[in-house]
């Protein structure tokens, strides 16, 4: 993850928007090497009964890094404890 002074982000906000839009790519924005926020695109699909941080997390690839991690619970055990 690419991580910008908010100086930066200043002088370069046209140019980082159109990389995260076409990229994808999550970019960090933070002052005195703390990051204080992320610039991510927003998800393509929306559906409006949700809030906003669900469907950034339903709907972008924010957990595709899960993809490959095994299955801990079946949909049973999950059905048991939350349903």
């Amino acid at each position: 993850m690419k991580t910008i002074s908010t100086t930066n982000v200043r002088k370069y906000i046209s140019d980082l928007i159109d990389e995260v839009r076409e990229t994808g790519e999550v970019i960090a924005i933070g002052r005195r090497s703390e990051i204080e926020v992320l610039m991510m695109k927003f998800p393509s699909k929306f559906n409006s009964r949700l809030s906003d941080i669900t469907n950034v997390n339903a709907y972008s690839s924010s957990f595709d890094f899960l993809e490959n991690e095994p299955d801990i619970y079946s949909v049973s055990d999950l059905k048991k404890r939350y349903v």
